[in-house]
């Protein structure tokens, strides 16, 4: 994905408010070897990009007065109440060096599972991402979690998922959980459940 900045060479808050109020963004781009670079970004061009789930995953190219550099996008600052960009941090990147991100979850064939055609189950998207680290040339735009063989009940966890080649697990729980079937209350299998417990508690008595 590529897009076009500028250059600006007066920093600071009022500077920054002049730029909105020509219908731009304040912005740097950090790290490698070189020294940080103030830019502006076109508000409308940024705000549309901000809306795709790539732009937020992807290696971008971004040319500044006609010369480009791969960048991660790191963070985003939003007005608290109006639909604008305030400012945005971009990351260079370099071709040998790893990077450390999050990726979005692609949940797939949820609808084809037992426990949806069989048990007539709900699943749950615990996750929505994970954060990898890998080559840019192996940095994938999304990571899909096949749901097709989930059973009624169960749970689908990292240890069940195959990440792409060259791209390794970072977070900090040891085996999160990503998905899990659920019963939908006020069912058969739901009413089982409960009657068991209920048993069980009788028993108990």
């Amino acid at each position: 994905m590529k897009f076009s900045a500028s250059t600006r060479d007066v920093q600071g808050s009022g500077a920054s408010r002049r730029l909105r109020r020509a219908g731009q963004v304040p912005a740097i781009i950090y790290g490698g070897d070189k020294e940080p670079q103030v830019i502006a970004l076109d508000h409308n061009q940024i705000y549309h990009d901000l809306r795709k789930d790539a732009f937020h995953s992807s290696i971008l190219t971004i040319d500044v007065d006609g010369k480009g550099q791969q960048v991660l996008l790191r963070a985003v600052q939003w007005h608290p109440y109006k639909q604008q960009v305030l400012h945005v941090d971009f990351q260079r990147v370099r071709a040998g060096e790893k990077i450390t991100t999050r990726v979005p979850l692609n949940y797939i064939n949820g609808d084809d599972s037992p426990a949806v055609k069989l048990h007539s189950q709900v699943i749950s998207h615990v996750a929505v991402d994970l954060e990898i680290t890998c080559l840019p040339k192996d940095l994938p735009v999304s990571i899909e979690v096949d749901l097709a063989n989930l059973e009624a009940g169960m749970n689908f966890t990292l240890a069940q998922l195959e990440l792409p080649a060259g791209v390794e697990y970072v977070g900090t729980e040891e085996d999160p959980l990503l998905a899990a079937a659920l019963a939908v209350r006020g069912s058969a299998a739901a009413d089982e459940g409960e009657d068991d417990a209920e048993g069980e508690e009788a028993a108990a008595e």
